[in-house]
C-alpha cells in the first residue's frame, strides 16, 4: 500500500522488508515536503527486487493518481545534491511520458530498478547525473534526495498557469 500527499510536510510511514528502501523512501519525503505512506512484504528471502519493484509501481502510481489531470504545476523540476564526496543532478518532466535516463557514479542496478518502475508507473521522463562520489550509500542516497527535490519542484503549483496545464498540447496525461 503506498500513498502520497503532494502537499505534505515531510512525514513518512515506510514499512517493508527492505531496511535500505525505508531509508531512502524517508529521503524522497523530507526532501520532497511529502506524506508518504508505504508498507509492504515481499519475497526477500529470495532477494530484494521484486519489494523494491512493487513498491516503486505503486508508488509511481499513487504520484500520477494524486496529480490527476496536472493542471497548474510547473510540469518540469532539477536539482543537485551533494553529500560529502558524491553529487548527483536530477532533472525530471512530468510529462505523461515514461522515459529513464540513468547516469550514476556508480553502477547500482536495483536502484536504477526503482526509477524505471516509477517512471513507468508515473508518466515521467527521468535523468539522473552521477556527477561525483565512492562511497555507493553516499551515491544512492544523494540520488534520492535530488529525484525527491526536483520532484517537489515539478509537482508545485506554479500560480502564474492559473490552474491551465504547462503544456502546447493541452494535456500530461498518459493515454
Amino acid at each position: 500500500m503506498v500513498t502520497i500527499d503532494l502537499d505534505g510536510t515531510g512525514i513518512c510511514i515506510a514499512e517493508n522488508t527492505v531496511p535500505f528502501l525505508n531509508h531512502m523512501l524517508d529521503q524522497i519525503s523530507a526532501h520532497g515536503l511529502f506524506d508518504l505512506t508505504v508498507k509492504a512484504t515481499g519475497d526477500t528471502w529470495i532477494d530484494d527486487h521484486h519489494t523494491v519493484e512493487d513498491i516503486a509501481l505503486a508508488f509511481g502510481g499513487a504520484v500520477s493518481k494524486a496529480l490527476g489531470d496536472r493542471k497548474g504545476i510547473h510540469r518540469f523540476g532539477d536539482f543537485c545534491a551533494p553529500l560529502d564526496e558524491a553529487l548527483t543532478h536530477g532533472y525530471l518532466e512530468l510529462s505523461g511520458r515514461p522515459h529513464l535516463r540513468p547516469r550514476p557514479a556508480q553502477s547500482q542496478p536495483l536502484v536504477d530498478h526503482f526509477f524505471q518502475s516509477f517512471v513507468n508507473t508515473s508518466g515521467t521522463t527521468l535523468h539522473i547525473r552521477g556527477l561525483a562520489g565512492k562511497n555507493s550509500h553516499h551515491i544512492v542516497e544523494c540520488t534520492f534526495k535530488a529525484f525527491a527535490r526536483a520532484l517537489r519542484i515539478a509537482t508545485e503549483y506554479d500560480d502564474r498557469r492559473a490552474g491551465m496545464v504547462a503544456s502546447s498540447k493541452g494535456v500530461l496525461t498518459q493515454q
